[in-house]
């Protein structure tokens, strides 16, 4: 499927998605990401929902984000609580969702210049 943004030009946008991949402005991603408004994250360690781990969550901390959607595959699965309890503690907002929701998701809120983060399980 393939998405367009209109607003928040010069900023990351999701422009489509697939099995397995996402496109972020045209360039296509097949491993785990984070997407940020203005940088891309491709070295995140957590390879797929399985491996997902407190210290995976915990490195989004330092990025900033208010709020932060995780996308958990291609079906929404939740984690364990102790696996989000870094964000809990931090008062870090969050969204668990399948990657199509959260790629969705991260473009509205760009378009509203919310300081947001999508984490991808793409694997």
């Amino acid at each position: 499927m393939k998405l367009h943004l209109t607003e928040a030009t010069g900023k990351n946008a999701v422009t489509g998605y697939g099995d397995g991949y996402v496109l972020v402005n045209q360039e296509r991603h097949e491993r785990t990401l984070v997407v940020l408004p203005d940088r891309l994250v491709t070295d995140w360690p957590a390879s797929s929902f399985e491996a997902l781990t407190a210290a995976h969550v915990a490195a989004l901390l330092p990025l900033g984000a208010e709020i932060i959607l995780l996308g958990t595959g291609k079906q929404l699965r939740f984690p364990r609580a102790e696996i989000m309890a870094p964000l809990i503690r931090a008062r870090v907002g969050y969204e668990i969702m399948d990657v199509q929701a959260a790629c969705r998701t991260f473009n509205v809120l760009v378009s509203e210049e919310r300081k947001v983060a999508a984490a991808l399980l793409l694997g």
